[in-house]
């Protein structure tokens, strides 16, 4: 029905002031735009159009609501004779909603030039403008209008504020804000808590932590999230347990940053823990809290768990088919992966580029070259989707372990960008597998052109250098090192055990434990000798003698990492043990023969993939 049928229709037989209250009782159910413009119709009939009151609720709807149109909202605002504050707030609330940041300024200017005095529900959507435009001089105008029109002490306000200046990267007037409160609640302490923390002033945000008189969930979270997210994994735990020492209530915030933390660590019993309070508590098992339980239990090594909490999942979106496909690849199942990619589509989830980097990576794992070559073509030619540079370091990857060097550079000489270091790395670390010095000698020198201050890319070319036999320019790669002042990555593993997680790095002693440690690695040692094992020097970047050689890596992190876990678990159980940098070949050979000299399963997840050593044998079956 028209607006010019409603006003031409008969009215209710109501008394007039129930007959004014009727459509206003009705705005606040509207759940349509045919519905408001009905109501709007008897408002103007009922000759309220110029009701500040009648017409603010048109208003809210149209501005506000999912289901609204700001356009609409506009035209009425127009006919407003005298709007008053409530009005042009819900226009601010409006624009902002739709992001027109500009457009909110504007409308608290022409406010202003109409002498309509702002309130207190004025400044919080103009202070959030400010921050979606990163307009830093409006922002700072309205903040003195916020002290200028009395609500220097309006929390809501104030707290809008801190968030700005956190925006801006304005921390020191963020924290004057904060200081010049009368009162913080919350929201105060942990807006600078989370602004410390993003631009990295982690023990900032800690001692603000610590200033705090009470603290709920959100603050814990706040903190916790601050350490997981610096990668301080260690410090993370450490508050963990104090937040349950105080009895402070673990809601699904909390638990997604520990499983993020568990993750890093490789803390599977942590990790375990968290999941089952998750389910004994009721805390809601959504999509992304699903996924982070999935990506713990993958990265933690255990797939059996993270497929039987997949496939428990009543609803799986797109984030867990691709977390659960990335598990496998990184486990070395190609083929389950592409199996479980199939069920994807079968379920009728459109796949997404995220989706082919695991898939592609999972052919890449297991050496599915075909595989991977239809499915690349599958995701440019069939489904039409563009490749990025993680997919194209994907294939380098994948051709390049295969052998397929001249391939490999045709598809880095026919992209559409300029390979990044990622991609040209893969092919020369595929040249040094393969022993084609002379190639991976020029793409490795163009890689450290491309990243100066990475020493993994150092590290790659002195690899190939050493791998060659070529101890001179070996020596001119560290000396190269040496002069940009480029320090190497420390090589370190991680194990959990009861008392924590506990950290090795090579040749280090600082474990408690160091003496027993390391007498049982020269045990270890002297039993995988006999039966066969033989270090492998030919990775080491120093041009001297085979004994020497020998020294660093008999005390590896991993190794050593070994040596704790075969002292502190039962006969039969498995070591799980996580390493920040790709496992040597010494390390990968020596660990074969230790799972079939102590018959244990022993599982690495080192930069690039997992390894399950299992007696004498490794899942990659030697193709990493």
């Amino acid at each position: 029905m028209s607006s010019l049928q409603l006003l031409q229709a008969s009215p209710p037989s109501l008394s007039s002031a129930k007959a004014h209250k009727l459509p206003l009782y009705g705005l606040d159910s509207c759940s349509t735009m045919a519905e408001l413009k009905q109501y709007h119709s008897q408002i103007i009939r009922l000759g309220l159009s110029a009701d500040n009151d009648a017409m603010g609720r048109v208003m809210k709807f149209c501005a506000i609501s999912k289901s609204g149109d700001l356009n609409y909202a506009l035209e009425v605002f127009d006919k407003i004779p005298h709007p008053d504050a409530f009005i042009y707030n819900t226009i601010i609330r409006g624009y902002l909603r739709w992001q027109l940041a500009r457009n909110c300024i504007f409308m608290y200017s022409k406010m202003l030039h109409k002498s309509v005095s702002p309130n207190k529900f004025t400044y919080p959507p103009l202070i959030r403008a400010c921050c979606l435009d990163y307009t830093i001089e409006e922002g700072k105008q309205i903040h003195a209008h916020v002290l200028k029109f009395g609500f220097g002490a309006d929390g809501f306000s104030l707290n809008n504020l801190i968030h700005m200046y956190v925006n801006f990267q304005s921390l020191e007037q963020a924290r004057r804000v904060f200081d010049n409160m009368p009162q913080r609640d919350v929201v105060s302490w942990t807006s600078l808590i989370t602004g410390y923390s993003q631009w990295g002033f982690v023990d900032k945000a800690h001692e603000v932590f610590e200033l705090m008189p009470e603290r709920n969930s959100v603050s814990w979270n706040a903190m916790i999230a601050a350490y997981v997210q610096s990668n301080r994994l260690h410090e993370a735990f450490a508050l963990f347990d104090r937040m349950r020492l105080e009895n402070v209530v673990l809601d699904k915030f909390v638990a997604a940053s520990m499983l993020s933390a568990c993750t890093g660590l490789g803390a599977l019993e942590q990790g375990k823990w968290i999941h089952g309070y998750i389910e004994k508590s009721g805390i809601e098992l959504d999509s992304k809290l699903a996924t982070t339980v999935i990506d713990m239990y993958c990265k933690c090594g255990c797939l059996e768990k993270a497929s039987e909490v997949f496939n428990e999942l009543p609803q799986k979106g797109i984030s867990s088919w691709n977390c659960m496909i990335g598990g496998l690849a990184m486990h070395g199942k190609g083929e389950a992966a592409i199996e479980l990619f199939k069920e994807m589509e079968r379920e009728m989830i459109a796949p997404d580029g995220i989706t082919f980097v695991n898939v592609l990576s999972a052919c890449a794992h297991s050496g599915l070259v075909e595989e991977g070559k239809h499915y690349f073509q599958y995701m440019t030619e069939v489904l039409g989707l563009k490749p990025g540079m993680e997919h194209f370091g994907c294939m380098v990857d994948l051709l390049g372990r295969a052998g397929m060097l001249e391939e490999a550079r045709k598809l880095i000489n026919e992209m559409p960008v300029s390979p990044d270091a990622g991609v040209l790395g893969a092919l020369v670390g595929a040249c040094r597998i393969h022993g084609n010095t002379e190639l991976g000698e020029q793409i490795g020198k163009k890689v450290i052109e491309l990243e100066p201050h990475n020493s993994g890319r150092y590290v790659l070319l002195a690899n190939l250098y050493a791998s060659a036999g070529r101890w001179e320019d070996v020596a001119k790669v560290r000396k190269l090192m040496n002069d940009r002042g480029v320090k190497k990555a420390p090589g370190f593993s991680m194990i959990e055990s009861e008392s924590g997680v506990d950290e090795f790095i090579a040749g280090g002693r600082a474990h408690p434990q160091a003496r027993e440690i390391y007498a049982k690695l020269d045990e270890i040692l002297e039993t995988v000798r006999s039966i066969g094992y033989v270090p492998d020097t030919d990775g080491v970047l120093h041009d001297i003698d085979e004994e020497e050689k020998e020294n660093p890596l008999y005390y590896h992190s991993e190794k050593l990492a070994i040596a704790f876990g075969l002292l502190k678990t039962k006969p039969g159980e498995t070591l799980r043990i996580s390493k920040n940098l790709r496992i040597c070949r010494d390390c990968h050979q020596a660990s074969k023969l230790i799972s079939k000299a102590y018959d244990r399963e022993i599982i690495i997840r080192d930069r690039n993939r997992f390894h399950h050593f299992r007696m004498g044998g490794c899942s990659c079956k030697d193709y990493w």
